[in-house]
């Protein structure tokens, strides 16, 4: 599959409010066509793609570390109120709080599946935009993009990694479903010859389930 038709296929699949966050590769593909335009003026248009995904992934990453803390702080409640798993209040929240992560585990997937495809892209353009002109300009900008916010992943990896220990540990039968919705995927992924974006496809096949309530994730 083309890189094209795969980040449009991932903006169609992302949440419906992180989907106009995504590099414009198609407008850019088409923009450097004929005839390509001076650099000046295709890097300024880059760099204001580069604004647009640091603004976006700090945003995403200061949300997601504040709702690490909270989500942390009502497992903590949780585990004190253990003792009185017969209640319903304590079913229902243990039922919420599984949503929760669920959902929250995906949005960080997604998240370092945008930093990557957004990288991917602007190599690609990079690369388009050099072989038209016969300039080199796709080694010097990559570099500058490796030091941008978005491209450091490190915080919301090790948050993943986390969470899904939290998921393991806590609700083991919730991390079979998980996995399981990992392995169709693959599978799909694999006769599209787009393993790369497995865990994406699985974030996004799990979170729909659970906002629709899915029986298997009940309390």
């Amino acid at each position: 599959m083309k890189f094209g038709k795969r980040i449009k296929e991932q903006i169609q699949e992302s949440l419906p409010e992180w989907r106009d966050k995504f590099l414009r590769y198609k407008e850019l593909k088409n923009l450097i066509s004929s005839p390509a335009p001076a650099e000046s003026i295709f890097v300024g248009l880059l760099n204001a793609e580069i604004e647009k995904f640091n603004a976006f992934f700090v945003e995403q990453e200061e949300d997601f570390i504040i709702h690490h803390k909270e989500l942390q702080y009502r497992i903590q409640r949780l585990v004190e109120k253990c003792g009185d798993n017969d209640d319903v209040m304590f079913r229902e929240e243990i039922g919420e709080i599984r949503k929760d992560i669920v959902n929250f585990h995906g949005e960080m997937v997604l998240l370092v599946n945008y930093s990557n495809i957004n990288y991917t892209g602007l190599t690609k353009i990079l690369k388009k935009y050099d072989k038209r002109t016969g300039g080199a300009l796709r080694s010097p900008f990559i570099q500058k993009v490796l030091r941008q916010p978005f491209f450091k992943t490190d915080l919301v990896s090790r948050l993943v990694r986390e969470w899904e220990t939290t998921m393991d540990a806590m609700f083991p039968a919730l991390t079979r479903e998980v996995e399981g919705y990992e392995r169709s995927a693959a599978v799909s992924s694999a006769a599209a010859g787009e393993g790369i974006f497995r865990n994406t496809v699985a974030a996004l096949m799990t979170m729909r389930e659970m906002r629709r309530g899915s029986s298997t994730y009940g309390a």
